[in-house]
């Protein structure tokens, strides 16, 4: 139920971090892969070098999320490598948090939203546009965004106008057999601005001691739950936001 062979895959912002190891996890289970990055090019050679020693194919190509036009070369690029998108995965995305409301400018606020809230809008519009029926549509959001927190308005703000876009995508696209989903993670560790950061460090052992779990959700935490809404598993669900956050408030 979780093969993806003969599934090709597209995921935003998979250079490295949490995108790229979803577009690894979807390799293993047979999918060809899109790697997609804004400017690290060696980060993402190094991501194309590792989906291929999966024994799939797989491309990079580089594109500007903010930027819809790069968007539009992004899809038409993967159609040309390979006839056609099965899934594709809204990841890319910035992070700016513990600004109160009265410190943040005009410049962050527009930066977050350029590519959280107008990037993601348009990959998904592209999604819808170019998806085979009975595909996969997966936004990756935050528990920001389903959680009021103190220096995280902008934030969070930016990633909340994208979940009501799933819920209402799966609603206009759904005779098609296409779902539309969200995964809501709590702070992955490794991943954004967590990306190399020790997690013992004040800040993120903060982090994990707030979670009844104790600890901060990992890339393959969330890889996985990319692969239910990728599968078969999830083929009646759509317009749902999977909160992955140990059982906490955030």
């Amino acid at each position: 139920m979780t093969d993806l062979k003969n599934k090709v895959a597209l995921i935003t912002g998979s250079a490295r971090g949490l995108g790229r190891a979803i577009a690894e996890r979807f390799a293993g289970l047979g999918a060809d892969i899109i790697i997609n990055y804004s400017k690290d090019s060696f980060s993402a050679n190094e991501a194309v070098v590792n989906i291929q020693a999966l024994g799939v194919r797989v491309i990079a190509v580089q594109a500007d999320i903010s930027k819809p036009a790069d968007i539009e070369n992004l899809f038409a690029e993967a159609k040309k490598a390979f006839g056609k998108i099965d899934i594709v995965v809204a990841n890319a995305g910035v992070e700016l948090a513990d600004v109160p409301v009265t410190d943040f400018t005009e410049e962050q606020f527009d930066r977050l939203f350029a590519i959280n809230t107008k990037g993601t809008y348009f990959t998904i519009q592209c999604a819808a546009k170019n998806i085979e029926d009975n595909g996969r549509i997966i936004n990756i959001s935050s528990t920001s965004a389903a959680s009021p927190f103190p220096g995280f308005a902008v934030y969070g703000g930016s990633k909340t106008a994208p979940n009501y876009l799933v819920e209402v995508l799966a609603k206009e696209i759904g005779y098609r057999g296409v779902t539309v989903n969200s995964i809501v993670p709590y702070a992955v560790a490794n991943a954004g601005i967590f990306t190399g950061m020790d997690t013992h460090t004040p800040e993120l052992k903060w982090l994990s001691d707030m979670n009844p779990m104790k600890r901060m959700a990992t890339v393959e935490d969330v890889s996985n739950a990319a692969v239910f809404f990728a599968s078969n598993l999830s083929s009646f669900v759509s317009g749902q936001h999977l909160i992955v956050n140990g059982g906490g408030s955030q």
